[in-house]
């Protein structure tokens, strides 16, 4: 078998037998095929697609391309949680204290930053002393004590998926519905959970930019995984403005932790509780999603959710300082303000263009290897429907070099629409499947 042949196969349109895909994962994960001709695989892939038959595959092969997690020894439902990718997505480390404070363990593996801003480990990461490399071993002492592990995904866990995830970021080939559903499930699969709860993002920020693709990705995910008996619900949720407030690693740890302590409403707050009430449904530690969100606001008020943060801080290294002083997370020295150039009504926001201004920050990365600036990355000051005044902030850029920031800054000029008359707000939840 050759990979030319099979990368020639699906360039012109045919489909792939589970032979010639096992062949592919195999020489990734085992390093014997070059990044070049990986790379022309994932494009032709990408403009030739995948059938169900050929995904299905894929998954199952990226799956088995290393270890298969075995967290049969924590007792309970374990729940687990993915985003497609969004900018100021920052749920994972909302929901995950708020669910496991309620009794529920969740165990999560997640990515560093696709494109945009940093992902969970990144911004993780930017917590002085956390640690994010466990090992299985580790993950289950931390759950049977804890009930939450946040780790990053090991490197026998699908070691096929690590390389090929890092190297869609890098040949453009992200948006690609086949892929997306195999990385995410091949990931979920290896990693042991009994449910997930997927965060579909859809809109101008999102891998899938239109309702009709969220929903095809979304089906196919819930499918693939009711298929090998795991339980699986998608929110497709939408990503029309910057989910929260905060853009950038530390900034974000920054937004979680005051959503945690009750000082911030809105849609951040609002899609956390809707994903981890999904969480609790599955679990079946409540009934319904109106009680699921009810208990999960009683965790916030109460401040159970805020203290199992701080315990997941303790047990995995990170300083719980940083819960009350900000002070000690990394903020980049440079700063500009972009100020409204019009007076009128916030009607519009490209999240794509504020997620390219995250990445001229240094927020997030343009090659696989670049490095972060965890202190870099943007404050929105407004939200779609505010009214605002001419020379009013929109937004504070924080990047290690004034060019960086005025860079950022006209990204972000590009990216705001401002009319005479206020337009209807996008719906922040668009469907449950």
């Amino acid at each position: 078998m050759n990979i030319v042949d099979i990368i020639i196969k699906k360039r012109e349109g045919n489909q792939l037998s589970n032979e010639e895909i096992a062949y592919f994962v195999k020489g990734v994960a085992d390093g014997s095929l070059p990044d070049y001709q990986i790379s022309a695989f994932l494009m032709a892939a990408f403009l030739k697609q995948m059938d169900a038959e050929e995904t299905a595959c894929l998954t199952m092969e990226m799956a088995q391309s290393g270890s298969m997690f075995d967290f049969s020894q924590v007792e309970g439902f374990k729940a687990d949680k993915h985003s497609t990718g969004g900018v100021a997505d920052t749920t994972t480390l909302i929901l995950a204290p708020l669910v496991a404070s309620t009794g529920v363990p969740v165990i999560k593996m997640s990515g560093r930053g696709l494109g945009f801003s940093g992902g969970t480990i990144d911004k993780l990461e930017s917590i002085p002393g956390f640690d994010v490399n466990v090992s299985e071993k580790e993950a289950i002492e931390f759950a049977q004590n804890s009930n939450i592990v946040l780790m990053s995904q090991t490197d026998n866990l699908t070691p096929a998926d690590k390389k090929l995830y890092a190297l869609r970021d890098v040949t453009g080939t992200v948006d690609s519905i086949p892929l997306i559903a195999a990385s995410i499930m091949s990931k979920k699969i290896a990693a042991g959970a009994d449910g997930i709860v997927l965060d579909v993002k859809c809109g101008s920020g999102a891998f899938m930019q239109d309702l009709a693709s969220a929903k095809t990705l979304a089906s196919i995910m819930v499918e693939m995984g009711r298929h090998i008996g795991r339980k699986v619900t998608a929110v497709i949720s939408g990503m029309d403005q910057p989910l929260g407030m905060n853009i950038g690693n530390s900034l974000e740890v920054i937004e979680a932790i005051e959503v945690l302590k009750g000082n911030v409403e809105g849609d951040l707050l609002e899609i956390s509780l809707t994903l981890g009430a999904h969480m609790l449904l599955m679990a079946q530690r409540v009934e319904s999603i109106e009680q699921g969100k009810y208990l999960l606001q009683h965790h916030i008020k109460n401040g159970m959710g805020l203290e199992k943060f701080r315990e997941l801080l303790v047990q995995q290294g990170g300083n719980p300082a940083i819960i009350d002083d900000y002070s000690l997370l990394p903020l980049s020295t440079s700063k500009k303000t972009v100020f409204a150039q019009r007076e009128g009504y916030l009607n519009k926001m490209n999240t794509a263009l504020i997620g390219r201004a995250s990445l001229e920050t240094g927020a997030g990365r343009a090659y696989k290897e670049q490095p972060l600036d965890f202190g870099a990355g943007i404050i929105m000051k407004k939200r779609l429907g505010d009214f605002v005044k001419e020379g009013e902030p929109l937004a504070e850029i924080f990047a290690s070099s004034d060019e960086k920031c005025t860079n950022a800054a006209s990204y972000l000029q590009q990216a705001i629409t401002i009319g005479e008359e206020k337009e209807p707000l996008p719906p922040l939840i668009l469907k449950i499947i």
